[in-house]
């Protein structure tokens, strides 16, 4: 049985998660693109140079704005894809296929910033030297989505396993700045790393070197980088001793209250990816989490360039 639907309908804010004014701004971004890959990869297939004039040959059943928009819904909402091709009517394995590249692409676009339109931060190198020449304060945190648990008696099974959740879940470190605004996120480690390893895995050691007046706002799990790092790195003052005078444990109480209300914009900044069903709980393969997670956080950032 077919449905028809109206496409109007599907792309509306409460379906793709985005306006139609973001989502105009996407397709003449990523059209051009999606069209060079497309094909190369028919050329790659084919083996050889392209023999028929551009625009020959069978029409898409989906076109561009089509196979967007599913993208949208399906990282919005977590629609199953049979249910997506039902909407479009098409099959279940033309809409796999477009979200595939489609995610893809979005994934590859990088963080945008606020007072620069046409810049966009794709590598941990990039936020530093964009908080060192704006000046800007970092703020840095590590959250965790859950996960299939792997097959048993494959091997590494264990390093999803989150001590802390008790889940097996994939680890997402994000910078954000002052006003919770994503800066940046990197590819997704097994939930078993420490926060502070998945950091040092990312080169933020040698930002840190190469970045010297750019500061990071941290909390307690990342006290290993205040110690290499002393001065850049900054987390919460460390408990007194229980026979210090009552006023420094108070002082140090309000220093904690201070810090945490500087470095709660990017708790903020987790929140908005959250919003994401996708990123509430990962029911896919996870060598796909972290395209998803950065093509999330990088439609998130767009509501960093003024519209």
């Amino acid at each position: 049985m077919a449905i028809m639907v109206n496409r109007a309908v599907l792309a509306h804010r409460l379906f793709t998660g985005i306006s139609r004014h973001h989502l105009a701004r996407l397709v003449e971004e990523l059209a051009a693109s999606w069209q060079a890959g497309l094909e190369g990869r028919r050329h790659a297939a084919r083996g050889g140079a392209r023999k028929r004039a551009a625009g020959a040959g069978a029409r898409h059943q989906l076109v561009f704005v089509d196979r967007l928009v599913a993208t949208l819904i399906h990282l919005r909402h977590d629609l199953p894809h049979s249910v997506l091709g039902l909407l479009f009517g098409v099959d279940r394995s033309t809409v796999t296929r477009a979200i595939g590249e489609i995610r893809a692409l979005l994934a590859s676009r990088g963080c945008a910033v606020t007072d620069r339109p046409g810049l966009r931060l794709h590598t941990l190198a990039d936020v530093f030297a964009y908080a060192q020449a704006e000046g800007i304060n970092l703020r840095l945190d590590a959250t965790e989505v859950q996960v299939r648990r792997p097959p048993a008696g494959r091997g590494g099974r264990r390093a999803f396993v989150s001590g802390k959740k008790k889940q097996n879940t994939m680890k997402a470190t994000v910078i954000a700045d002052d006003q919770g605004r994503t800066l940046w996120t990197d590819a997704l480690r097994p939930g078993r790393m420490h926060d502070a390893t998945a950091a040092r895995n990312e080169g933020i050691a040698a930002c840190f070197q190469h970045f010297p007046t750019v500061e990071v706002l941290l909390d307690d799990g990342y006290l290993g980088l205040r110690r290499d790092h002393p001065g850049q790195a900054i987390t919460p003052p460390r408990k007194p001793n229980k026979i210090a005078f009552p006023h420094v444990h108070a002082a140090r109480e309000q220093a904690r209250h201070e810090h945490s209300s500087k470095r709660i914009t990017v708790e903020h900044a987790l929140a908005d990816h959250k919003r994401w069903k996708q990123l509430t709980r990962w029911m896919h393969r996870r060598d796909r989490l972290p395209d998803t997670y950065r093509a999330i956080a990088g439609l998130v950032s767009d509501r960093n360039i003024t519209s």
